[in-house]
């Protein structure tokens, strides 16, 4: 049997005896592998009939039929069939990003949703507000004690609206207590909207804040706040700085494109310094500002950084990682051990990008390592369902940690039948990946094994092309999976490369199959696999011989609903030589994070399955491949739920 430690470092035991080319971020050129028929079929699948309706569920355009006899154990509908309806545009008129799920033009949207199916997509150990809309995580930080964490918040439906500061803290990141609202919007240069923004600690311990206010005629302005009373720990009061806003759109900058101030970092002239975003025609930027108090603020010349095409730059980031330790670093920390993370999230394709650089201090500028891959153009902080992040230093654990907000991909009448909307990812730590050093290593943080119970592990199970293995378990729709997979070499040696270009999303997810993949974990999965949602490794071997690993999810028979998003998300990996390949996955209801190689590609997946929930959500290994024979180790563990 493995053992948990084994299985997650991939470093542990044997190594591949053939090495992977990394591959930085971008295109994808990688080829499908060569099709070839196995010689043998499976033998040691539990019946023939998952079998062969997973197989028919990957390669046919739809779905098996759903067998007759087969019990649900979920309730008929209780509500009457929607009519079709055209989904409304939230936020884009107020100068923000949209903030409504739009699916496809001319998508049904009518499926009859029962509350039995609803009830279940709350999740069991993702931050979420008892009710009611949440986007933007706001000001994270640990103060005397205690987590902060302020979100975006429509306290009287669960759609976007008018945006005030939920509150929330934590001993730990994973169990939270719900505070009275901090902020309203309840002056006028805030009244359309108490919007994004950040925290930052000052040397004597002082707490000061800055976010954006939607003014009473929707200009987007600089606001600054502070605690009511500095000693008490939950900071349950705020103050509003009378002499608000402490900054305007400057000359050239539209009204509706200045946003979401950053945590402050000391300049090497003693001063504070903040970044901006924004946008001059379709070329997003960030505005660099200094100042003594946070009451008084001088533009610098030009722009801490700026990429032509890839439009509005909101809620960005800035931050430095450490090129050696494995800890993170304060924001102000700078100096030759240190690289520079620019983040921005893109209004035009609602993705956040980031990319690793050099900073200027004196001048206040910051330049990416490789231009190819710079902000909006490159590298992802994830490549599912992933936007308006932020990072803070925890200096409780020295650590940096990631909050994003994670928002619906179903109808906004699903959201307000279930009275909520949105939750927050897992929070995340941060490091430079010292192996490749061109991208960062994202990972859940520690405490979240603490909600670990009731371990089950699966050792070297060997999976023939074309194999489906059921894990069973004793449930499925909470669970911390831990996953290592092995190709067969001699196989990958035989196998003569090609030249044809992979794309998780555009050669038809885990349907399409090569001689070496997809392979991977079935999760959420029906017992008829009418609904199952794939999570694989796709490699692609090139005419030079050099492997290309492709990490993907697969959400296109997530769901038998007809209004939801269904989308097929994946990315290249890069994977060295002398590392198995690796995944982790947390499942919790309606949300699936995925991450490979220890973090260097994530994925995060919203699944709204209308069968395999409840006692009928299984799990499953695959091996769709048509040549490669793959030996898979998977320790699971059950997760109880978090105090939220």
């Amino acid at each position: 049997m493995a053992s948990s430690s084994d299985l997650e470092n991939p470093n542990a035991s044997s190594a591949l005896p053939y090495s992977y080319t990394p591959l930085p971020d971008g295109e994808q050129t990688a080829e499908p592998a060569v099709v070839l028929h196995p010689k043998k079929a499976v033998a040691f699948l539990v019946c023939a009939f998952l079998s062969v309706g997973f197989l028919v569920a990957l390669i046919g355009n739809n779905g098996p039929l759903l067998p007759k006899n087969l019990n649900t154990n979920v309730a008929p509908s209780t509500v009457a069939t929607p009519a079709k309806t055209t989904p409304l545009s939230r936020g884009v008129d107020k100068g923000v990003s949209e903030k409504a799920f739009r699916p496809l033009l001319g998508a049904d949207n009518s499926f009859p949703w029962s509350s039995n199916m609803l009830d279940w997509q709350r999740t069991g150990f993702h931050f979420q507000p008892e009710k009611n809309w949440m986007n933007d995580p706001n000001g994270p930080v640990f103060y005397k004690g205690w987590y902060h964490l302020f979100y975006q918040y429509h306290p009287d439906a669960p759609v976007w609206g008018k945006i005030v500061w939920g509150h929330a803290v934590s001993k730990d990141l994973i169990n939270w207590r719900h505070l009275p609202i901090a902020m309203e919007t309840d002056e006028w240069y805030d009244e359309q909207g108490v919007w994004t923004g950040s925290a930052t600690i000052l040397p004597d311990g002082q707490l000061v804040v800055l976010y954006t206010g939607s003014t009473n005629e929707s200009v987007q302005v600089q606001n600054l706040a502070y605690p009511a009373d500095p000693n008490d720990p939950l900071l349950i009061n705020w103050v509003k700085y009378p002499g608000n806003p402490v900054l305007v759109p400057p000359p050239g900058i539209d009204d509706t494109d200045f946003r979401d101030p950053t945590t402050a970092w000391k300049t090497p002239e003693g001063k504070w310094r903040i970044t901006i975003g924004s946008k001059i025609n379709k070329t997003g930027i960030s505005l660099v500002y200094d100042t003594d108090d946070f009451k008084t603020f001088e533009l610098l010349d030009g722009v801490l950084h700026a990429v032509p095409g890839t439009g509005m730059w909101e809620c960005v980031d800035f931050y430095p990682i450490s090129k050696q330790a494995e800890n993170g670093l304060d924001t102000s920390v700078d100096g030759p051990g240190v690289r520079h993370i620019v983040k921005a999230s893109m209004d035009d394709d609602r993705h956040d990008y980031y990319a690793i650089g050099t900073y200027d201090a004196y001048k206040g500028k910051w330049t990416p390592d490789n231009p190819a891959l710079d902000v909006g153009i490159g590298l992802r902080y994830d490549y599912g369902i992933y936007y308006a992040s932020k990072t803070f230093y925890d200096q409780n654990k020295n650590r940096r940690v990631l909050w994003s907000w994670i928002q619906e991909t179903d109808t906004e009448a699903s959201d307000i039948s279930k009275g909520w909307a949105s939750l927050m990812g897992v929070p995340r730590t941060i490091l430079l990946d010292k192996k490749t050093k061109s991208n960062i290593i994202q990972w859940p943080v520690e405490e979240i094994t603490t909600l670990r119970t009731d371990a089950t592990v699966f050792k070297n199970l060997v999976l023939e092309a074309g194999a489906l293995e059921p894990l069973n378990l004793p449930a499925a729709s909470q669970l911390d999976i831990v996953a290592e997979f092995e190709l067969d070499e001699a196989t990958v040696q035989r196998l003569n490369g090609a030249d044809v270009a992979y794309d998780c999303a555009q050669n038809g997810g885990a349907a399409t199959r090569g001689a070496l993949g997809p392979f991977g974990l079935s999760v959420l999965a029906h017992d008829g696999l009418v609904e199952h949602t794939p999570v694989y490794f796709y490699v692609a071997k090139a005419v030079d011989g050099n492997l290309k690993t492709f990490f993907c999810a697969d959400q296109s028979r997530s769901s038998t609903a007809t209004d939801v998003d269904k989308s097929i998300y994946g990315n290249i990996v890069p994977v060295l030589k002398g590392e198995k390949l690796s995944m982790r996955i947390l499942v919790d209801h309606s949300i699936v994070e995925s991450f490979a190689q220890e973090g260097r590609t994530c994925i995060t997946s919203r699944v709204y399955p209308t069968k395999a929930i409840y006692n009928n959500a299984r799990l499953f290994l695959f091996n769709n491949a048509t040549a490669a024979t793959v030996t898979a180790s998977v320790n699971v563990w059950q997760m109880k739920s978090a105090d939220i």
